[in-house]
């Protein structure tokens, strides 16, 4: 088994700032359109605030890049390709492994911009877009999912499973540690040196219990086989995400 801690929604880079904590819930932002969308910030529900967190830089009737896409019925669709569904690939995701959705959010209050948990997907299905069937195709673009609107690589597939958004902004989903830069991370104890793929240099595993996450990528892999221990981990997380 595999969890993937998987970096979404805006940063300083895509969409030029930090995705709001609302009454205390975290909404993620979807980063700007690069070509294939339907769906424009105002459609969600976000056009303040993808006014308000981008300075201006980003209108409510720009087109977003919606992935993932969570569902009322609780399922959850999630789009990859090029170099970072080629990492995935390499690394052996799969059915039955587990996405933890990160980004960057800033605090109502403080104002303090941090990395938090705010989703997951329990993977179980893979939907390769170049070789599935015409009608899974279809049902993909009738939901308005952009990787089925259109190809952004050879490679590019859809995740499908079980999934669900934070309803609050719980103090247990934090990554960032107290006062800390965003990428400081509080590890969990079970995650060591050599366990999570781009984080193989030693000076980022830091005395204490802090991880220095790397400044690019999105998904970094941690293969937990059968350990017991970030199995329960990961159990505390969903039900954290999953409590109203």
């Amino acid at each position: 088994m595999r969890i993937i801690f998987s970096r979404k929604g805006f940063d300083s880079a895509a969409g030029g700032g930090a995705s709001p904590i609302i009454d205390g819930r975290p909404v993620s932002l979807p980063i700007p359109s690069g070509g294939w969308s339907c769906t424009r910030y105002r459609d969600l529900g976000l056009g303040e605030a993808a006014e308000t967190a981008s300075r201006g830089r980003i209108s409510r009737e720009d087109f977003c890049h919606h992935d993932p896409m969570f569902f009322d019925d609780g399922s959850c669709l999630f789009g990859q390709c090029g170099a970072a569904q080629t990492h995935l690939a390499n690394q052996g995701v799969g059915i039955g492994d587990v996405f933890v959705f990160f980004g960057l959010f800033r605090e109502e209050e403080t104002g303090e911009p941090h990395h938090r948990i705010f989703g997951y997907l329990e993977l179980c299905e893979i939907v390769d877009l170049q070789h599935c069937d015409d009608g899974v195709r279809s049902s993909l673009v009738e939901q308005g999912h952009p990787h089925a609107l259109g190809m952004h690589a050879k490679n590019d597939v859809i995740y499908r499973g079980r999934g669900r958004m934070a309803a609050s902004a719980s103090p247990m989903l934090r990554l960032t540690v107290p006062d800390g830069p965003p990428s400081l991370w509080r590890r969990p104890a079970w995650l060591r040196r050599g366990g999570l793929s781009y984080h193989d240099r030693a000076e980022r595993w830091l005395r204490g219990g802090k991880l220095r996450s790397v400044a690019r990528g999105q998904e970094f892999v941690a293969p937990i086989g059968k350990r017991r221990e970030p199995r329960d981990w990961l159990s505390r997380v969903i039900n954290e995400i999953e409590r109203e």
